[in-house]
């Protein structure tokens, strides 16, 4: 690791995305931020007139379609500099404009949705039959409709929208807290020396075979979140808070029914996950306990959680490397695929490094009119590698969803938002462990799929437990306090982690550091996108074409269906529980290889 992390003009220029993509001169920026109000405006001078013609109603629909796309822009640009570097005020304040004009534009066109509501269906297929270009608006006016239960009038639908920047304070606040103001102090390694801690080296410390370095950063880095304990707590209060005003303004029984709701899913599926995962408990045990086995420890802590459980064993990939082998893996998804992953390499839609003050963590974002972009904080591990194939695989789901819809189609739903980055980190690890050099690299990169599976699976499904159980604390009157969060977050590492465990004190304050917990119910949905993969990745790995074309169909369709029909077009069906169930079975199996593979020796 370096001594210090690079300021952001000393990383490299290729290192960096190439954000001028989207706007070359920020004065187009401004011209486009100033658009904002005018197309808002535009669409405001409709009030009232939305059922008396089809024109009127195609219309404002045309001039919301332009908006989108300024928004898009405006704000993508916006938050993806202020990502680059946290602490740059100049970007903070573009950012915070960015998001003022999102909330203000959605002031004066809340009055849309109310009114459509009142067009009767008679009126409406007449409106179709009388304007062709219309039917263009047909999938968006029907998700409209589709929530007519919980819609208000148009007085009160201008209320909530001006409550949005409001309700996003949380987010913000753990944002800035997180990413720009929280300082970690240096710790020892085990031969005494200081090593710099920050957030973006807080899992590669913890994949350190240093065990003592991995106690040390472990008991450092929750102590610091431990002391601004009661910040945390406040804030997570002020997100749930938030959901919960919503939710019951909107006449929904639980904020999680909304949450769902809004994705067009049924709470069951959520449900059925909880069921699989707690039938399943014993695998996640079993894994757990071959970790033990193999570290070769007395005591197994939850800062050996993320270090490899072949401790003589590393694997260090560069990034230059690890593009290689992503196209190499992804060979099977065919060469249009692979001329559009060789792109976003070339042309610079990828910021690969950390830096001081970037935002820690990966996402795939951009612009519907340009491209995706990714952020990573790219160190060479092996983590590192499927990090980068996951967020390709967003961004070619983006790619094709945009390419093949209009942006109010293109923008496909959270519940399926997970599949197409899983499928390509599926597809990475059957390629390495079949190319592996020897039994004790396959070993490791089977290590890497257990603990996706354990990361996933598993700690994502506790997360949406935690998410679950405190916002029905807070809608029963229950007051979330950071010692009733570290209650309820203590026991449920306990219970999925199991015996063989030691649940140290600090893993408690985890949830203070999970952004997840801002992104309203997110989570689940990595769990299920998992097990999609798995059966989807299996697919196109012995079908071959046919498999591929049905998962590009499911690529390209956007939002044009809810997530679970979308889905069936690529072969996975979620109303039942044997995706989950087949996919924890696969766990099981990998366990057993790993065992065949590594005897019953342990591994120092």
């Amino acid at each position: 690791m370096q001594d210090r992390l690079p300021k952001r003009d000393e990383v490299a220029l290729e290192l960096t995305w190439r954000l001028e993509d989207i706007y070359d001169d920020e004065k187009k920026w401004e011209e486009d931020f100033n658009k904002i109000a005018e197309l808002a405006d535009k669409i405001a001078s409709f009030r009232g007139k939305l059922s008396e013609s089809a024109q009127n109603l195609f219309d404002v629909f045309a001039v919301s379609e332009e908006l989108e796309h300024v928004l898009d822009r405006v704000y993508g640009y916006a938050h993806m500099r202020e990502d680059q570097d946290t602490a740059n005020s100049k970007y903070q304040s573009l950012h915070q404009r960015a998001m003022s004009a999102y909330v203000g534009a959605g002031e004066k066109t809340a009055f849309m949705n109310p009114e459509i509501l009142q067009i009767s269906d008679e009126q409406l297929n007449k409106f179709y039959a009388e304007c062709k270009g219309l039917n263009k608006y047909k999938r968006a006016i029907g998700e409209i409709r589709r929530l007519k239960d919980h819609m208000l009038s148009s007085e009160m639908e201008e209320l909530l929208a001006s409550a949005a920047e409001v309700q996003g304070a949380s987010q913000k606040a753990y944002g800035m807290l997180s990413n720009a103001d929280l300082k970690f102090p240096t710790v020892k390694d085990g031969k005494g020396e200081d090593v710099a801690l920050s957030d973006g080296r807080f899992v590669p410390i913890q994949m350190s075979k240093d065990r003592e370095l991995r106690k040390n950063a472990f008991e450092a880095y929750y102590g610091r979140y431990e002391e601004f304990k009661n910040t945390w707590a406040a804030m997570y209060d002020g997100e749930i808070k938030g959901r919960i005003f919503e939710a019951k303004a909107r006449k929904y029984n639980s904020a999680f029914e909304k949450a769902v709701d809004g994705n067009d899913v049924s709470p069951a599926v959520c449900d059925s996950l909880f069921e699989s995962i707690h039938d399943n408990m014993d695998k996640m045990h079993r894994y757990v306990s071959l970790r033990k086995k193999l570290l070769g420890v007395d005591e197994l802590h939850m800062y050996d959680v993320y270090v490899a459980m072949l401790a003589d064993y590393d694997m260090k990939v560069s990034y230059e490397e690890a593009k290689e082998l992503s196209l190499k893996a992804l060979a099977p998804l065919g060469e249009d695929y692979l001329d559009v992953v060789k792109e976003a390499y070339e042309n610079r839609w990828i910021d690969v490094i950390e830096n001081e003050g970037k935002r820690g963590g990966a996402y795939s974002g951009g612009c519907y009119d340009i491209h995706p972009y990714m952020l990573l904080n790219y160190n060479d591990t092996l983590n590192d590698v499927f990090t980068l194939v996951h967020e390709m695989g967003h961004s070619m789901h983006t790619w094709y969803s945009n390419k093949a819809q209009n942006i109010l189609d293109a923008n496909y739903k959270i519940f399926v938002a997970e599949v197409a980055s899983t499928t390509n980190e599926v597809l990475l690890y059957h390629y390495m462990k079949d190319h592996a050099q020897n039994a004790q690299e396959k070993a490791f990169i089977i290590n890497h799929f257990l603990d996706s599976f354990k990361g996933t699976m598993f700690r994502q499904t506790m997360f949406e437990e935690f998410e679950r159980k405190t916002c029905e604390m807070a809608e029963a009157g229950t007051p979330l306090t950071a010692e009733a969060l570290y209650e309820v977050y203590y026991n449920l590492n306990k219970q999925y982690f199991g015996e063989d465990m030691i649940s140290d004190p600090q893993i408690g304050w985890e949830w203070c550091r999970i952004p997840h917990f801002y992104y309203n119910f997110y989570v689940y949905q990595y769990a299920t996108s998992f097990a999609a993969a798995v059966a989807i990745a299996d697919r196109i790995l012995k079908e071959g074409a046919p498999a591929v074309e049905q998962y590009k169909k499911f690529l390209s369709s956007g939002c044009t269906q809810d997530p679970v029909s979308l889905l069936k077009i690529a072969g996975v069906d979620l109303t039942t529980k044997a995706p989950i169930d087949a996919a924890l079975k696969v766990f099981g199996e990998a366990i057993s290889e790993m065992e065949s593979i590594v005897g019953n020796r342990s591994v120092q």
